[in-house]
């Protein structure tokens, strides 16, 4: 009888914490055990049978929980799991990003035999890969080569004869764009085919791949996927003179290829399964003629030359070789650098006319003169993604499928623009109303190296439209324009409970704002009062918020841009409208988040 009821009992299935557990436990040993076990102080040895099931029980519930939600986009709460799923679905990680910027060059070389003006003998040619160091140690490469004998730059006397007054050295300016980060090359030593080899780069900041050759010359090309067989290189133009294009596109069959997989913390090179020693790399040459559809055989002897890559091994492996991997990789801390701190010259390449002819002692006083200054802020590196905002990016990314149609298909796109050519921190596409066409305004908006609002440089911008160019629609315009920062500042009163210590109650509200307003605001993203309420009344000791007052500030640490908030407060004044074109911030939230008692 007693074995019967002891197989009727039912089981109560949603105890899944610990207490809940517990107690559990201690209604079936009471119920089925009671002359057993009588003893369940919190000294016995019963207690901690009890205590150690319910704390297993505890673990494999939470880690049940943990596994489910990380197997689902909506729940996932990790980076690298919500990254994986954002494969799965299209979206490509870009890595760290670079910053780009224009900075002044200047260069003094000695006077010509007349004193007129310069020796053009001695004017350099500077050349790209050139290296440049902020004052807080990072670095910087030239991107284009810079010559000084341009007619356009400006040039003065720099020094002159003390007795004669005859000019001794003229000074040159010219501008240049400079980009974050360092070329390096790695050297990786490769063993026996393995399918689908995978390779790990050393260095975890790395922004581009410059090229990947193999010890026996064999030069391997980056794809965007590996089913991808044709790249286009950049060729010399011969015809150079006559049409002022120095380089042309031509488009190139490759089967040496691979993808760069990124995750949070470094980059991979992913290759195909192709063996370089079997036969199936190549089609066979009987099945390289056109399909001729409805045929059982192929009478048409056209030779189709996409046929030779049409196999399923994605490309040959490396092996039993040496790669050598050269690359650029950025500064592993934030590469925004403000006016004028990018002043140090680590390396100048320099390239004189009839270099044999000249003097030795002069040509090194002139690479020794060259200095370097920023005269605009370089941005373009931007804070880590959360991972909410992670997930935002890939929901928006599988449905706009590599075309840019929608508002948030333009957005979508503008974000995923790869890491080398920098990257913006909010953007908002709109509709310019003032255009009777389908013209298009995109609003953007970067960072300065302190995490604070600032508007994006052109070289960025350029990339931008450049990026956008391919995935935009035909008969579509694009614009790419500032916007506007407004600067808020928050003002409340809050009553305390009885007997609530009145210094740390504030502190503790405070603190509650500056948390709630760390990740910033989008493009046209209104500010919602409601919210602070909210956040305020969850602080414990606070009876209530009486008053929540919001702040346009202006002044020199602050954006220009004046804000009238009171006339751009909702109906019911819970939430403040901010236009299409500008972003709220608060800027400092130590000093803009003010509270009372009252």
């Amino acid at each position: 009888m007693a074995d019967e009821q002891k197989k009727i009992q039912p089981i109560n299935y949603t105890a899944r914490d610990f207490t809940s557990i517990r107690s559990e436990l201690m209604g079936i040993a009471e119920r089925l055990y009671p002359e057993t076990f009588q003893d369940f102080s919190a000294a016995s040895f019963g207690s901690l049978v009890l205590d150690a099931v319910a704390t297993v029980g505890d673990q494999l519930s939470f880690y049940l929980d943990y596994n489910v939600n990380e197997t689902f986009m909506d729940t996932a709460y990790e980076y690298n799991n919500v990254l994986r799923h954002g494969q799965i679905l299209g979206y490509k990680p870009q890595g760290r990003p670079s910053t780009f910027g224009e900075v002044a060059l200047f260069v003094m070389v000695p006077a010509s035999s007349t004193a007129l003006g310069p020796d053009t003998n001695y004017i350099p040619l500077l050349k790209r890969g050139s290296k440049f160091t902020s004052t807080n140690g990072l670095n910087f490469v030239l991107t284009e080569n810079v010559d000084f004998s341009d007619p356009k730059n400006p040039v003065v006397v720099a020094t002159t004869d003390a007795a004669t007054g005859s000019p001794l050295q003229f000074a040159i300016k010219a501008y240049g764009k400079v980009v974050s980060g360092r070329f390096n090359r790695e050297e990786i030593v490769v063993g026996s085919y393995q399918s689908f080899k995978r390779i790990r780069l050393s260095d975890p900041n790395i922004s581009e791949i410059i090229s990947v050759v193999d010890s026996e010359g064999n030069e391997y090309f980056e794809v965007d996927y590996l089913a991808q067989d044709m790249v286009y290189k950049e060729m010399s133009n011969n015809n150079f003179k006559n049409d002022n294009v120095p380089s042309v596109l031509k488009p190139y069959l490759v089967s040496r290829k691979f993808v760069v997989d990124r995750s949070r913390n470094g980059a991979f090179l992913q290759f195909g399964s192709g063996d370089a020693t079997a036969s199936d790399v190549v089609a066979e040459p009987q099945t390289v003629a056109a399909d001729i559809f409805g045929k059982s055989y192929v009478s048409d002897t056209t030779f189709d030359p996409t046929r030779l890559s049409k196999n399923h091994n994605f490309g040959t492996v490396p092996q039993n070789t040496t790669l050598f991997v050269t690359y650029r990789a950025t500064n592993p801390l934030n590469s925004n650098v403000s006016a004028g701190s990018l002043k140090n010259v680590a390396n100048s390449y320099m390239e004189f006319k009839n270099r044999d002819t000249l003097t030795t002692s002069t040509i090194n006083t002139v690479v020794a003169s060259l200095e370097i200054s920023n005269e605009l802020p370089i941005t373009g590196d931007v804070s880590n993604l959360t991972t909410s905002e992670l997930k935002l990016r890939v929901f928006d990314t599988f449905p706009s499928q590599n075309r840019a149609v929608t508002q948030a298909d333009y957005e979508n796109v503008a974000y995923r623009m790869p890491a080398k050519y920098g990257s913006i921190w909010r953007c908002s596409m709109q509709r310019d109303q003032s255009n009777t066409k389908r013209n298009l305004n995109m609003y953007v908006i970067s960072e300065d190296k302190f995490g604070k609002l600032t508007t994006t440089n052109s070289t960025i911008k350029n990339n931008l439209k450049t990026w956008m160019n391919d995935y935009r629609m035909m008969n579509d315009t694009l614009d790419i324009l500032d916007a506007y920062v407004i600067d808020l500042g928050i003002q409340f009163q809050i009553r305390p409970q009885l007997g609530a210590d009145k210094y740390s109650l504030l502190d503790a509200a405070i603190v509650t704002l500056q948390a709630k307003f760390q990740t910033k605001f989008y493009i046209g993203e209104p500010l919602y009062i409601s919210d602070i309420y909210s956040e305020l009344n969850k602080v414990t000791g606070i009876l209530d918020v009486t008053n929540v007052k919001i702040t346009n500030k202006i002044g020199a640490q602050y954006a220009a841009t004046e804000f009238d908030v009171n006339s751009n407060l909702s109906p019911d004044g819970s939430y403040v409208i901010c236009p299409n074109n500008c972003i709220f911030q608060i800027k400092f939230p130590l000093v803009d988040i003010k509270g009372k008692i009252v």
